[in-house]
Order: structure tokens, then sequence, then C-alpha cells
């Protein structure tokens, strides 16, 4: 069986309420007639009824009862019976004496024997009409000396109800009407979102991203979801555009040293390109290749949920003099200064390996656009908890209008470099991730013209723990 679909069930549940609503007025209906008028007219027989057996209580069955009885028959259209003998009322008074027709029942006579109020409400044995009326005991001296009935046709009590009868139908099917057309308001308010986001699922199924769905005006909760799928759609096309730009750049960068690999291959054997020449270039573009492969195995793993770190606690100013300490005979070949300014008891919970990636980037980086005869500094502080590494460079910097992309993969200031430099393009994506996985946070602040400084946040672990775990 094919499942309902959201329309068919919000239209379900709209007939399901509209019935119910339905059959609910007319059970209203039915009690407002019932207790409004059924029991109203009751309680006024009683009302009469109860006044006839006070008088007789002062003036006994006398000729002004009788007068009463008469009196109370003219003004009222209930139909009143004054009788001192019970047997007529059980043969059927006041309408016939006939012992097949008997109105009242043997039980109902023995209550008014016993002195009870008696309510009757059925059909009349004869006359096929429905009859609500009550008969009262005249009791005198513990003895039933007769009784007062009376009685009126239901048509009769029902003819005041039918005019508001048929405006209460009137209102329940006006309500049903409202309601329906409410339902159809709100199923194309429901539904019509739905259905196209499910047509934009389809297309994004395909790898289409571009579609959006349409926002109303209303701030309910549909809205919102429509906002929250259009930002979905945004964000897996703002992935799908940097995807393929990212396989275009991968494609590029690894392209490049194998055509230089290949021609140079090409001129070694052809004889054009001198045999040690040719061989250096391509083991440089081999190199090259390497590097680019290795930190894209970085990045990847970086990337994945499931990386764990191995992490200790650290000295981070040894970890920063030995990454310097690796650096020193490239600085000295550009006659650049490397200065070391370390807070010695800093210590911080990471993996030796990675943060000393981290400081190689950084270290390579700032030696590589870094002019003859300047400094680069790296710097160690300790602030509130925080362990903060700086490293500074008088550079050239970076533009402001690239300073928000210089993190993304293969993103260069000056593409005609990275040939020269040597870059795989792939290091601050690599910094940002390892500092993210540490719980710490990366930053670069630049100036063009004036150099480029990085910093990286780690949070720090308890020095007096750390010296402890070194004496054990």
């Amino acid at each position: 069986m094919k499942p309902l679909s959201i329309g068919a069930k919000i239209w379900l549940a709209i007939g399901t309420a509209a019935l119910a609503f339905v059959v609910s007025g007319g059970f209203l209906i039915a009690f407002l007639y019932e207790k409004l008028y059924v029991d109203e007219q009751l309680g006024q027989f009683m009302e009469e009824g109860s006044a006839i057996v006070s008088f007789y209580e002062k003036e006994g069955l006398s000729a002004e009862l009788y007068e009463r009885v008469e009196w109370a028959n003219e003004r009222s259209r209930a139909q009143f019976l004054l009788t001192d003998d019970p047997m007529e009322l059980a043969s059927g008074a006041p309408f016939a004496a006939d012992e097949d027709a008997q109105l009242i029942t043997f039980e109902e006579r023995q209550s008014l024997l016993d002195g009870e109020t008696v309510v009757i409400r059925r059909e009349h044995p004869r006359f096929q009409q429905e009859l609500l009326g009550i008969a009262l005991p005249l009791i005198s001296e513990n003895k039933l000396e007769g009784a007062i009935f009376i009685s009126m046709p239901l048509a009769v009590v029902y003819e005041a109800f039918v005019d508001i009868q048929w405006a209460l139908y009137s209102a329940v099917l006006f309500a049903a009407f409202f309601v329906v057309v409410s339902g159809k308001r709100m199923t194309k308010h429901i539904v019509e979102p739905l259905r196209e986001m499910k047509a934009s699922a389809k297309e994004m199924e395909n790898g289409h991203f571009s579609k959006r769905v349409a926002i109303g005006k209303s701030q309910d909760e549909l809205a919102e979801l429509a906002h929250s799928f259009n930002e979905l759609a945004k964000s897996l096309e703002q992935v799908g555009r940097e995807r393929n730009a990212f396989l275009a750049n991968v494609a590029h960068e690894l392209r490049t040293p194998l055509s230089y690999m290949i021609g140079y291959a090409e001129g070694i054997q052809e004889g054009v390109i001198e045999r040690k020449k040719g061989m250096a270039v391509i083991e440089k573009e081999a190199k090259r290749l390497d590097r680019l492969v290795n930190d894209l195995l970085d990045l990847a793993q970086l990337e994945g949920s499931d990386y764990r770190l191995d992490k200790e606690a650290l000295p981070f100013a040894e970890l920063a003099r030995e990454a310097v300490a690796a650096f020193a005979w490239q600085a000295e070949q550009k006659h650049i200064k490397l200065e070391l300014e370390l807070d010695e008891d800093s210590i911080i919970d990471a993996d030796w390996d990675r943060m000393q990636q981290v400081l190689t980037n950084l270290l390579a980086n700032a030696i590589a656009y870094s002019p003859p005869f300047t400094t680069v500094t790296v710097r160690l502080i300790s602030n509130n908890g925080w362990a903060e590494l700086v490293v500074e460079d008088e550079g050239a910097g970076i533009p402001e209008a690239d300073l928000s992309s210089v993190q993304k993969r293969f993103y260069r200031v000056k593409k005609g470099r990275s040939r020269q430099d040597g870059g795989t393009g792939l290091g601050l994506a690599i910094v940002q991730e390892i500092v993210a996985k540490h719980g710490g946070d990366f930053q670069l602040v630049s100036q063009e013209g004036k150099g480029t400084t990085a910093i990286v946040r780690v949070k720090e672990v308890d020095v007096g723990a750390f010296k402890e775990g070194e004496q054990t």
C-alpha cells in the first residue's frame, strides 16, 4: 500500500476534525435541547404542580382546587388533569380509558401510591406522539387521595427550539466550512514549501545546488526550515565550488612538476640537455612533487574526524628552539637574523611532531618571504593560561584584500612566486588544522611593506604537575 503524502495526511486530519466538529456540534445541540428546553419545561411543570399541591394541602379536594386546575389549563399550553382516582391515571388518562393504552405503568402508579412524583417521557400508546409530563401525588394524612397530572406533547416543547436549532446547525456547518477553507490554506502553506524543498533536494542530489526555496513573509517554523534549507544549499554550493577549485589546483600543481620532469627527461634522451643539469632539475621537481603529495595526505588526515593526536606535556620553549635551530643555515644563507624570546616555563599538552610541523611551516614562510638583512623573531609568552607563539618577520607583508584568504588551500598572494619559493600552497591550511586539533587558534596580522606576524595560541597545562611527572 502506497504511504499517504503529507498533503493527504493533512486533509485526512482536517476531514476528521471537521467531522468531529459536526458530530460534537450535533451532540451539543441535542444537549442544549435536552437541558435548556426539556429540563426547563419539566422544572416549570414541577413549579406549577407544586403550587397546586400546596393549594390542595390548604383547601383539600375542593371546588376551588378544581377551578384552580381549570384556570391553569386555560393559561398554559400544558394540559392539567386533577383526579381523585389513581386508577384512572393507570388506564391512560387523560386521553382514553382503554386498558390496552396505558400511559402510566404499574411501577409508576406504585410510586404515586408511595407519595413520589413521577416523570413521564414516552410515546403515547394511542396517539403515537411523544409526551412529556409529570404526575404529583396528593397526600393527606399519609394517604393518597388523588394526583395532578401535567403533560405536553414534546412537539410543542420542541417548537420553541426549532429556530435556534437551525441557527445552531448553520453555525456548525459554517464552522466546518471555515475549518475546511482554513485547512486548505494551511495545507498550501505547509505542503508547497515542502514540495519545493523536495524538488530542490532532487536537484541537489544531481549535483545542482543553485535552486532556492521561496520564503514567505511569515516567521514560523516552516520559514525557518526554508531558510535553513537555503543556507544548506548555499553551503553545499560553496563546498562544490571549493572542491572544483581544489581539484583544479591539485591537477595544476601535480601537472607542473610532472611536465618539467617529462620535458627534462626527453631533453636528456635527445641529447639537447646536459645529463647532470637535467637530472638535478628532475630531482628538484620530484622532491617538490613528494612534498605536495605529503602535504595533501597530511591535510586529508587532519581534516578527518577520527584523526587522533599523540599528546603529551611538552616544554614549548624547547620545541620552538629546536625548530629555529633547523632553519639556522637557511637563514644564514639569506643573511636573515633569527631572534628568540622564549618563556621557559610554558608547558602545553600537544603532539610534538605536529607542533613542530606548525613551527616549520611558519618559519619557512617567514624566511622565504623576508628580504636579506632583516630579522625573524620567534616569541613565546604566557598569557592567562594560554601559550602564545609569535613568528614575526620584516618582509613585504600581505595586502589587506588577501589576508582573509591566505589560509585557504593553494592560495598565493603572488601567483608567480610559487616555483621560485618552492611552496605547495598548503602550509598555512595545515597550520590552521593542526592548531584547531589542539583546541587553539591561529591568526595572521600583516601590514603591507612592514611584515607579517603569525600568532598561535594553545592552552597551557599546570607547570607543577609537569615537573612532578619529570621527577618520577
